[in-house]
């Protein structure tokens, strides 16, 4: 693989001029500022950190409270603080009700954990694992429980600011839980937010009034430590996103930390594609040589051990495990040159399956504890909701557009939608290793998308499109023929230049492939492990290395797809697929069976002992 200068240089080539579109200030656009005498005066720097550092070393504590008391001039503070929260229309519809009865809080202690096992029910295995160990209240270890409520009913029927945003209510009790939490921490006191309760059930149990909202439960007592960071972060359940992930300039996407020009996702994320640590590499094949077994008898697991030693630095690497499937969505306009004998509602149809777990892959998911969320990048049918009932349905709503055009009359899409496909792919990999994910499976579905497969696969390799053009779904000779056809005049018709990775999506991909190079481009910059899938991964993988080409140091070809253009796309990118089963469904069912394998490799470097701490004589 090249090295970082080759990346950086695509990089150049492939950010578009608007990407770096001046700021207010620098185009002269910033506003001007009157004379108006000294501001009001800030506190001084002693006290300035102070408050920062409360805010920075505020913890949701679990473990680690003392039965110490709390005194009562103590707490008067920390409600105080509460109360003094701010409100829309100064309505301060909190009310917090203190609880110390040991048999309140072992009546509470059940309810809790009654719901605990009804999340974990709903978790995949490798989630659920993972939950297991987590302590996630100290409802009965805390001496004083807190109930933070909300009354929308409070001001009457014309309370200021709730007009036309009447969940403002709670909204504002939620600042008195902050202010509460803040406070407690310069007391010494923790807390920690208990969320496991059935809302109507907690009602009903404590007495409340029905016209309450239950905004908080909190657990509140002094502590042994706060810990350095937040405890699902040591547990390695979730990870902090930075600052610059959630902050827009002006409007949403537009990147920009206050000071810094916008930039775009893609440029940023270019900037973390680094290759495989040589130092945790070296370590890996050293370790490999010291186990308990002949020198390569584990063949490629060996091969990919020491590729996750290299991408996390680390020797041994993390077990990649929770791991989720990302199923990427899309249409296709070449649809309408008779390519497949689906109709293309079927991509909508099949989307809804997923989410209600009749599908393949959710079949496979279970049995291998992943997770399985679908992102509508470019779905042209109407979805299922993507919360329901206060719930979220699995689907992440990020489409582009309705639907790519048909390449043989016109560009699928413009450069700016393949560019906003791209970072959807980005932002989608940030989201999921963010969750706590280890390991990113990529997944697909949209009716005709082999055919802009075959196209992206031929404009990359150089192979002819007859050589890289499959049968989909099951095609016939006839319709075989056409699909080549189709191809050629696509083709012809762009003469798309593979040094402009981001020109040939516009020209003839899919949506679908566009977000999937950028999953891989996400993932490479979190240096996660990404598993590829058939033949659509196969071809935006192509597109994710003209990109950034040591994007492949975080790419496993979990298989090798019956799609002809899946061969030729794994030759140019130098992969070896795990297992070749015949497998052409698409999904991620391939990449999926994969995992196994590549999490055993992981876990072998764990557990598999050395000769000299097995006292096992080395062969002469």
């Amino acid at each position: 693989a090249a090295g970082e200068p080759a990346a950086q240089g695509d990089a150049e080539q492939v950010v578009p001029a608007e990407a770096f579109a001046e700021s207010p200030e620098s185009a002269g656009l910033a506003p001007e500022v009157d004379d108006l005498g000294d501001a009001a005066p800030a506190y001084d720097e002693d006290m300035r950190e102070a408050v920062h550092r409360v805010m920075r070393e505020r913890r949701d504590i679990r473990n680690g409270f003392r039965s110490d008391p709390i005194p009562h001039e103590v707490l008067i503070r920390v409600l105080e603080a509460a109360h003094t929260a701010p409100s829309v229309g100064y309505s301060q519809p909190w009310d917090f009700v203190v609880i110390r009865s040991a048999k309140t809080r072992a009546r509470m202690h059940e309810l809790a954990e009654r719901q605990r096992d009804v999340y974990a029910e709903s978790l995949p295995k490798g989630r659920a694992k993972q939950f297991k160990e987590l302590k996630i209240e100290a409802i009965r270890e805390t001496p004083v429980n807190i109930v933070v409520t909300a009354d929308r009913t409070r001001g009457g029927r014309h309370t200021l600011g709730r007009h036309t945003q009447p969940q403002m209510a709670p909204y504002s009790a939620a600042l008195a839980v902050e202010n509460l939490w803040l406070a407690a921490r310069a007391e010494g006191l923790g807390v920690g937010w208990v969320s496991f309760f059935d809302e109507e059930e907690l009602v009903r149990e404590l007495g409340l009034p029905e016209h309450l909202e239950v905004v908080a439960y909190l657990c509140v007592g002094y502590v042994n430590e706060f810990p350095d960071e937040p405890e699902l972060a040591q547990a390695g359940w979730a990870k902090k996103r930075p600052l610059s992930w959630v902050v827009h300039e002006e409007t949403y996407g537009r990147r920009a930390l206050p000071g810094e020009e916008p930039h775009s996702v893609l440029q940023e994320t270019l900037r973390g594609i680094r290759p495989l640590d040589a130092k945790a590499l070296g370590e890996a094949w050293d370790r490999q040589k010291r186990m308990t077994k002949p020198a390569g008898s584990l063949g490629m697991l060996e091969i990919i051990s020491a590729q996750l030693c290299g991408l996390s630095r680390k020797c041994p690497p993390p077990i990649p495990e929770p791991a989720c499937v990302a199923i990427f969505a899309g249409d296709h306009g070449v649809h309408a040159q008779g390519v497949t004998p689906w109709p293309q509602e079927v991509t909508a149809q099949m989307v809804g399956n997923f989410l209600a777990g009749g599908a393949v892959i959710n079949s496979f998911a279970s049995q291998l504890g992943a997770e399985v969320c679908v992102v509508d990048v470019g779905v042209a049918s109407e979805l299922p909701p993507a919360i329901d009932s206060g719930r979220t349905t699995g689907l992440l709503p990020r489409k582009v557009r309705p639907g790519t055009a048909d390449m043989t009359q016109g560009p699928a899409m413009s450069r700016e939608e393949a560019m906003r496909a791209l970072e959807v792919g980005i932002e989608t990999a940030r989201d999921l290793v963010a969750a706590g994910n280890k390991a990113l499976v990529t997944g697909d579905m949209g009716i005709a998308n082999t055919t802009a497969a075959a196209a992206l696969i031929s404009v990359f390799t150089g192979e002819d499109p007859a050589a890289v053009t499959g049968r989909g779904t099951g095609i016939d000779d006839e319709t075989h023929a056409r699909k080549v056809a189709v191809i050629r005049q696509a083709l012809d018709l762009h003469r798309p230049d593979p040094s402009d990775p981001i020109g040939v999506l516009a020209a003839v991909g899919g949506l679908e492939h566009a977000a999937i190079a950028g999953f891989l481009l996400g993932a490479a910059s979190l240096r996660t492990p990404v598993i590829l899938d058939g033949v659509i991964a196969g071809s935006a993988a192509l597109v994710a290395k003209a990109i950034a080409p040591e994007v492949l140091a975080a790419c496993i070809a979990g298989h090798r797809s019956a799609e002809p253009g899946h061969k030729a796309a794994l030759a140019k990118l130098g992969l070896r697929p795990l297992i070749d089963l015949d497998l052409r469904l698409g999904e991620g069912t391939g990449a999926l069976l994969a995992l196994p394998l590549v999490q055993s490799a992981a876990r072998a470097m764990h557990d598999v002992a050395t000769f000299d701490s097995a006292g096992v004589t080395e062969k002469h």
